[in-house]
């Protein structure tokens, strides 16, 4: 899984029909001391996530299994809303 920010939304009123309904999300992927990467992508949002909040993605098959529709063409999941992040860095 990787921590991003959710930093807007995307609307595509013409898509594929396993996309209908889902809420798309441009997050950007962040270190462990919360800095924005360069890495901007969009993820489908499965928890109800909106702008400025940390969130868990997954991504690759398992994002498709979090949307439990396995046909969709999915690569990008957002699956958690981050409370609170504790991490030791050496």
């Amino acid at each position: 899984m990787i921590i991003c920010k959710v930093v807007g939304n995307v609307w595509a009123t013409r898509k594929k029909d396993e996309l209908s309904g889902e809420k798309l999300m441009v997050v950007q992927r962040l270190d462990i001391e919360e800095k924005g990467s360069d890495e901007i992508f969009v993820a489908v949002d499965c928890v109800g996530a909106g702008i400025g909040e940390q969130v868990l993605v997954t991504t690759g098959s398992s994002a498709r299994m979090a949307l439990r529709n396995h046909e969709a063409p999915v690569d990008a999941a957002i699956v958690g809303i981050i409370d609170e992040v504790q991490a030791q860095v050496r």
